[in-house]
């Protein structure tokens, strides 16, 4: 297993430890760990990437496993963020959907044996839900953050909404292949 694949994995291990570090009986101090914990996720994936891409260490399961290993760590701090009332559900809900429709989209393009890397949208957009949920987990008490916040939450879910556009726009042919 090459580098990129193994950062892959650390960034799915690091899941359970976001998680705990944000149980109540932490606290304040709890949340800065999460914070922690998720920006070195959130930087594996560029890295895994960046060594992918320069090294030609590009294979099928990080083509597969990486958009994964995001999905589950943006996904997992947002329903932590919405048991923490920092986030509203019907965001959480857009959010979840969008990625269990690309997920099926592409386990159909994959039973025909053809790979879908991630977009510059879905890339745009999982920039922007990591920005999100970090600037929701620190959720300074200054005037004018929850105007911040308001924002990255209305950006995160329209790049969310063009992303699974442009995703299904493009990669159409996959189900009609399926008729």
């Amino acid at each position: 297993m090459n580098l990129p694949n193994k950062l892959t994995i650390f960034r799915v291990i690091l899941i359970p430890f976001f998680v705990l570090s944000l149980q109540p009986s932490f606290g304040q101090i709890g949340r800065y760990i999460a914070v922690a914990i998720f920006i070195i996720a959130s930087l594996t994936d560029l890295l895994d990437g960046k060594i992918a891409r320069k090294y030609n260490l590009v294979t099928n399961f990080g083509k597969l496993m990486d958009p994964l290993a995001d999905k589950l760590l943006v996904c997992t701090a947002m329903i932590c963020l919405l048991d923490l009332r920092l986030l509203p559900a019907k965001v959480v809900i857009i959010i979840i959907a969008r990625e269990f429709i690309i997920s099926a989209f592409r386990l159909i393009a994959a039973s025909n044996q053809v790979v879908i890397a991630a977009g510059m949208w879905g890339k745009f957009k999982t920039t922007f839900q990591m920005i999100m949920v970090v600037a929701l987990l620190l959720h300074f008490d200054v005037p004018g953050y929850q105007y911040l916040e308001y924002a990255l939450i209305g950006i995160a879910t329209a790049l969310t909404i063009i992303s699974l556009l442009d995703y299904l726009i493009k990669n159409k042919d996959v189900l009609k292949e399926q008729e």
